[in-house]
């Protein structure tokens, strides 16, 4: 199972009473708002961090975050999201 597809069941399980930090698989800013859409309190994103930092070292971390929270604001935008707090489920559609 995807780490997005057992997203939902977590956050339900949990039902607010703990913060939900997910991980894997996230490599993109259009991912990191469908794991906020459903439910995630905070995304991790270790191997972009990774690739950008084997490959160019403290500039190539940089440029891959940058890369990150572009693409991140632009689907914000796209959404119609003016802030995080306006993220949620009726940001995504599941099959």
């Amino acid at each position: 199972m995807a780490t997005i597809d057992a997203l939902p069941e977590v956050v339900a399980a949990v039902d607010g009473k703990i913060p939900v930090l997910v991980d894997g698989g996230f490599r993109r800013g259009t991912d990191v708002l469908k794991a906020l859409a459903l439910g995630a309190t905070a995304v991790c994103i270790g191997r972009p961090y990774c690739w950008g930092l084997a490959a160019f070292g403290e500039p190539g971390v940089a440029a891959v975050l940058k890369i990150m929270q572009r693409e991140f604001e632009t689907i914000m935008r796209q959404v119609g999201a003016t802030k995080i707090a306006d993220i949620g489920p009726d940001n995504v559609v599941r099959a």
